[in-house]
């Protein structure tokens, strides 16, 4: 059995593994958050506590899944707030928690509606044993304007709530960011003026992920009605791992500690975290499909990964590929990719032929006898839109040549086509 080292340290307190839960429905209580410290988690970010005088209501039904081809939970639309009980009730989860679970990390998420609530907040969780704070500037559903999201687009609001919670808590503060903005920089930045230590993201993004055809009503359906609420799982992982790059390469946050939130699934999920720059990672839809297990098959996955890159550390690998993700108008543009066919593969669907005429440059040509596909280097501009849509991997990356008047040996360019090629 392969074993690595997965903790990490991260502002200022060590993990036995970067693994925790997000806060969400599936670190809602004592009972949810201890079964998964004893399945392997390293840490959890308990559901997020309201002030006392805030009272939640929640609809029902409130879930809904994004699917394609009858793959399920490609996304997850989630129209749920923060923890509907008591503010005393989940104090003393908190406590027990940490009073059961020395060795794990209780990450105490507060939300509150002024600078009183958010001091406030944080003194409880404080007095409660927590870990650390997370502030939740970034809940997208929430039915008040004063909390969520709406706060976490005002840079100044920020760094006041951030300022406040540092006035009633000593504990490390990490400040949760909405994805639902156009650049998350200056909010980040105003946090870190507000005292925060590092940042969480990203929160669900805004969305309407289906439309009843028949009801003529998003889902899901509330009494004939439905509302904008936050998407998760696979599908949010692209843009969540873009806000991390922009944050991580934006002037002075190069070394800024992130837990990265969204889409995070199997082990070569964290790892791509992992590479750009996250120290922790969050997990909640991944949970929800299929439990607290399955951060044993992501924790495995990793120290395979680590064996592979001949790693002993997991936190040698944070942020070894920030550097290689560059402006678009610095990428090497002197040459292009053929595709390449393998004809022992090819099973003459046609797949690849009718991609390339309809959506990309008909370079692909037919052999309607042999039901064979062939590469026409006069048309093909080497995108490779062949390559993803082959359902059986019969098409590679091939040869490699520089454009006219191009200067350079094009077997000098690095090309991978590993990641290319997906059935």
């Amino acid at each position: 059995m392969i074993d690595k080292d997965l903790s990490v340290d991260f502002m200022g307190v060590h993990f036995e593994n970067p693994f925790l839960l997000s806060s969400s429905p599936v670190g809602n209580c004592y009972d949810m958050c201890a079964k998964a410290f004893d399945e392997g988690w390293g840490g959890v970010v308990f559901k997020t506590i309201g002030p006392k005088h805030f009272k939640i209501d929640e609809v029902s039904p409130r879930f809904d899944e994004l699917t394609k081809e009858g793959t399920p939970f490609v996304g997850f639309k989630n129209m749920e707030q923060i923890a509907e009980h008591p503010l005393e009730e989940n104090l003393h989860d908190l406590k027990k928690l940490k009073e059961n679970y020395p060795d794990k990390i209780v990450v105490a998420s507060i939300m509150g509606t002024n600078e009183e609530d958010w001091e406030e907040l944080a003194q409880l969780v404080t007095e409660a044993k927590a870990d650390m704070i997370e502030m939740n500037l970034s809940c997208p559903q929430m039915t008040s304007h004063e909390m969520g999201s709406d706060v976490g687009t005002n840079p100044e609001l920020v760094k006041k709530y951030c300022a406040a919670v540092k006035r009633g808590s000593d504990l490390p503060m990490m400040a949760k960011m909405t994805p639902n903005i156009t650049d998350m920089v200056p909010a980040a930045k105003a946090s870190m003026d507000g005292g925060a230590d590092g940042i969480a993201t990203i929160n669900t993004v805004k969305s309407i992920s289906n439309i009843d055809l028949d009801k003529k009503v998003a889902l899901p359906i509330v009494n004939g009605k439905s509302s904008i609420s936050g998407f998760s799982g696979k599908a949010v992982k692209p843009i969540a791992l873009r806000f991390i790059q922009q944050l991580r390469t934006a002037a002075g946050m190069e070394l800024l500690p992130i837990s990265g939130i969204g889409g995070i699934e199997t082990w070569q999920d964290a790892a791509e975290f992992i590479l750009l720059g996250a120290t922790t990672l969050q997990v909640t839809t991944s949970v929800m499909q299929y439990g607290y297990r399955i951060v044993e098959d992501m924790k495995n996955g990793l120290m395979h990964y680590m064996e592979e890159q001949h790693v002993d550390h997991l936190s040698d690998l944070i942020g070894l590929a920030t550097k290689n993700i560059v402006p678009a108008e610095d990428l090497d543009r002197d040459y292009k990719v053929y595709p390449k066919i393998d004809w022992d593969k090819c099973i003459g669907c046609g797949r690849c032929y009718i991609s390339c005429f309809d959506g990309a440059h008909q370079a692909i040509t037919w052999d309607e006898e042999k039901r064979r596909p062939s590469v026409n280097i006069n048309r093909c501009v080497g995108c490779q839109l062949c390559n993803l849509v082959c359902p059986v991997g019969a098409i590679t990356t091939g040869e490699k040549v520089m454009k006219p008047g191009r200067q350079g040996k094009a077997e000098d360019k690095q090309v991978d086509s590993s990641r290319l090629t997906h059935f």
